[in-house]
C-alpha cells in the first residue's frame, strides 16, 4: 500500500472510502486498482484523489493531451505548406552595374498559385508584349530583394485575381515567406491611407479621397533571402529557388542607401501625409549598383 499523501492542511482529513457517493452511474469515474504512483506524481497533479490504494481519474478533461493535439496538428499544417512541388521552371539572367552574375531558376506553383503563376510566367516570356527583361530591382532588404516590376506599359492584366488568390492563400494560416521563396507583391504595407479633400463638383463642395502614392500592380516580386513574416500581410508566393542562390547572396551584398525613418523631420512629414516622406522613404534600401534582368523566359 502507498503511503498517504501530505496534505496542505495538517488538520484536513480524507473521508473513509465508504463515505464517497456518486450522483449517477454515468458520473462516477473509472477506478484502476492497485496502480503505482509516484511521489512527485502525488505532489504535482491536484487532479487525483487518493483513497487508500485507489486511484481516481480525473473529473476533468485532459487538457495537455488536447493541446499536444493541436501542435501536431499545426505541424502538420506547417509542413503541408512546405512540401508544395513546383510543376515548372522560369530562370532569371542576373547582372550587376553591366557585369553576367549568373542565372537564378525558379520553381513555379502553377497548381496552388494558378494566377499569380500565371501572371509571373506572362512577364518573364514576354508574352503580352512586356517582360522583366532588363527591369532594375530596387530595393534590397535584410530579409528579402524586391524587384522595381514594369510601370511604363500600362495595362498587365487582371490584379483582382491575385488579390483572391492572396486571400485564399492567407486563410492557410501558414508562414508562406520562407526563405529561397518568391512572390509577387499584391498590396504595398508602406503605403499611406488615402489623404482626405474637399473638391468642388457641381456647384457643391464634397469630400474627396486623394490617393497618396502608387500603389502596386501585380508585377514586382520579392526573392526571400530569410524567413519573412512581414511579407505574409503583402506578398503572394508564387514559387521558390531550386538553384542560383548563390547569385541571390551577391546581389544581397550590393551596398543600399540608409533608411533615415529615425528622424524627426522624417517621422513628422510621414504623420501628416507629405508626400515628400513617401518619396524618401521608397529611396531607403536602394541598391548603388544597377541590378537588372538581363534575360528570363521558361526552361524546357
Amino acid at each position: 500500500m502507498l503511503p498517504s499523501p501530505k496534505l496542505p492542511y495538517p488538520s484536513a482529513k480524507l473521508p473513509p472510502p465508504t463515505q464517497i457517493r456518486w450522483s449517477s452511474a454515468a458520473a462516477s469515474p473509472s477506478v484502476q486498482r492497485d496502480c503505482k504512483v509516484s511521489r512527485r506524481e502525488i505532489s504535482t497533479s491536484p487532479l487525483l484523489l487518493l483513497v487508500g490504494s485507489q486511484t481516481v481519474t480525473p473529473l476533468f478533461p485532459d487538457l495537455s493531451k488536447a493541446r499536444a493535439d493541436q501542435i501536431s496538428s499545426d505541424k502538420d499544417t506547417s509542413t503541408s505548406c512546405r512540401d508544395k512541388v513546383p510543376t515548372e521552371k522560369a530562370f532569371l539572367d542576373i547582372s550587376i552595374d553591366g557585369e553576367p552574375t549568373g542565372k537564378i531558376v525558379i520553381g513555379l506553383y502553377a497548381d496552388e498559385v494558378p494566377a499569380g503563376v500565371a501572371r509571373f510566367v506572362t512577364l518573364v516570356t514576354g508574352a503580352a508584349g512586356i517582360s522583366y527583361r532588363r527591369k532594375e530591382f530596387v530595393k534590397i532588404m535584410p530579409n528579402y530583394i524586391q524587384h522595381g516590376g514594369i510601370r511604363s506599359y500600362g495595362e498587365t492584366g487582371s490584379f483582382e485575381n491575385l488579390i483572391g488568390e492572396w486571400e485564399r492563400s492567407k486563410e492557410e494560416k501558414c508562414t508562406k515567406n520562407l526563405a529561397g521563396k518568391v512572390g509577387i507583391v499584391v498590396i504595398d504595407p508602406s503605403r499611406p491611407p488615402p489623404k482626405a479633400k474637399l473638391v468642388a463638383r457641381n456647384g457643391k463642395l464634397e469630400i474627396d479621397e486623394e490617393e497618396v502614392g502608387v500603389g502596386p500592380n501585380g508585377t514586382e516580386f520579392v526573392i526571400t533571402t530569410a524567413d519573412s513574416s512581414e511579407l505574409d500581410e503583402s506578398v503572394l508566393v508564387v514559387g521558390e529557388i531550386v538553384e542560383g542562390m548563390n547569385v541571390v547572396e551577391k546581389m544581397r551584398a550590393v551596398k543600399t542607401v540608409k533608411e533615415n525613418t529615425g528622424s524627426p523631420y522624417f517621422r513628422v512629414a510621414k504623420l501628416i501625409g507629405d508626400k515628400r516622406a513617401v518619396v524618401a522613404e521608397r529611396g531607403f534600401n536602394r541598391p548603388y549598383s544597377k541590378i537588372i534582368v538581363s534575360n528570363c523566359g521558361l526552361l524546357e
